[in-house]
């Protein structure tokens, strides 16, 4: 097996279409970065309760897969372009629906949660079958490097720039801001939209198809379980990390900061493993970050200082790239390989982002349940403990999936 750097990695082809879809990803990123954190801390101020924290989250992955299976069909009718502009459209529609409430906002999470998980789906349905289109199996591990790249510099610029806003003007004079910068932002991620290459898919939605594919393709049901224990994972550290930085310091500044210094982990991180990873080598990378982002749970959850959590940003900001590229890659090369790709390449995507909701879903679930009954300064760290070994746990399936795959018919 070969060590991690020995070969000699493909250049990124000079394409129009991966470098607006770079783009967009970047604004994406950046105007996501700038406000969403943000969104969760000023629903929090305003009603100091996990359980609307938690139901707002839900919403967004509820109605997300089902987007994404709405987005799924247009997407073989019509010109899959036009599916990433609405997707863009209603993450700026969260925003206006955000500022517009103001400080009755934490009343309505489930229409905010709605409106935004609406938005991811048609956005990442369309995002990520252009991916799968514009990338080949040698380039996708950098490609994705590239753009974990541009999500790590929006996640260092966006939530301490934001943070300091916050800090400097009145409250909501300052999440005005920022939301309104974030509603920019996507207007021109649509109009970058606008030039890319129309792409129409043909033929019938034939989801189930794609559904009974898992019974006999084993790299197919064992990727999907790995997604849902990755989801597992995000559900719950997506918005719990945020209110307990914030907790700890009373200050959006120093969740700025704790973002800063995260996401310039992630950064140096993204770009050292697009460099070195390679394709025979991807699931011993998994299992290193798996294996991080489950030991920086133990750094803070029972001394929850700033400090501490500041230990966690660090080690997590490195782990995210050591897990995500190589498991991105490896899910797209294991549908690429899957039986119809080319056709039902859009099936096998929505698919995948149902089982990784599963997770997202449960965690939420089990989040809300535990904490009506339970007092959340005791139940918030078993569940981290155990819900936090996700992205570890996914590891288990990945190891069964046939390496040999990425070497045939070359």
């Amino acid at each position: 097996m070969s060590r991690f750097g020995k070969t000699k990695k493909p250049e990124m082809p000079n394409s129009r279409d991966l470098k607006l879809l770079l783009t967009i990803g970047g604004l994406y990123a950046l105007a996501t970065f700038l406000s969403n954190t943000f969104v969760n801390i000023f629903l929090w101020k305003q009603s100091g309760e996990y359980v609307d924290i938690a139901i707002y989250n839900l919403f967004i992955y509820l109605f997300q897969p089902i987007a994404f299976v709405i987005a799924g069909k247009f997407a073989k009718k019509v010109d899959r372009t036009i599916i990433i502009r609405v997707g863009v459209t209603f993450l700026s529609v969260f925003y206006v629906t955000v500022l517009l409430a103001g400080d009755q906002a934490s009343q309505f999470p489930y229409l905010l949660g709605s409106i935004l998980g609406i938005g991811y789906g048609f956005y990442w349905l369309a995002f990520n079958v252009l991916t799968f289109e514009v990338t080949e199996p040698e380039t996708r591990d950098f490609f994705n490097g590239i753009l974990g790249t541009l999500q790590s510099f929006g996640g260092m610029v966006g939530p301490f720039f934001a943070g300091y806003i916050i800090t400097r003007l009145d409250n909501f004079q300052g999440y005005s801001i920022i939301f309104f910068i974030s509603f920019f932002l996507f207007l021109i991620a649509i109009i970058c939209s606008f030039f890319l290459k129309k792409r129409k898919a043909t033929g019938k939605f034939l989801f189930k198809k794609v559904a009974i594919e898992r019974k006999t393709d084993h790299n197919w049901r064992n990727i999907l379980y790995a997604h849902i224990f990755q989801g597992l994972r995000e559900g719950l550290f997506i918005f719990i990390i945020a209110i307990w930085v914030f907790i700890a310091t009373n200050s959006e500044f120093a969740l700025g900061a704790f973002n800063l210094t995260m996401s310039l982990c992630s950064f140096i991180g993204y770009f050292v493993v697009s460099k070195v990873v390679k394709m025979e080598n991807r699931k011993k990378a998994i299992f290193i970050g798996g294996f991080l982002l489950y030991a920086g749970v133990a750094i803070f959850v029972f001394q929850t200082s700033y400090w501490m959590l500041l230990a966690y940003g660090i080690v997590i900001g490195f782990a995210y790239p050591i897990f995500n590229v190589p498991f991105i890659s490896l899910t797209y090369d294991i549908i690429g390989k899957a039986k119809g790709a080319r056709e039902l390449r859009i099936e096998y995507i929505i698919f995948r982002e149902l089982f990784m909701n599963i997770g997202r879903i449960t965690s939420i679930l089990i989040f809300i349940f535990t904490v009506t009954f339970v007092d959340p300064v005791t139940i918030i760290p078993i569940l981290l403990l155990t819900i936090g070994g996700g992205n570890f746990f996914a590891y288990y399936f990945v190891r069964k999936t046939n390496m040999l795959m990425y070497f045939s018919n070359k």
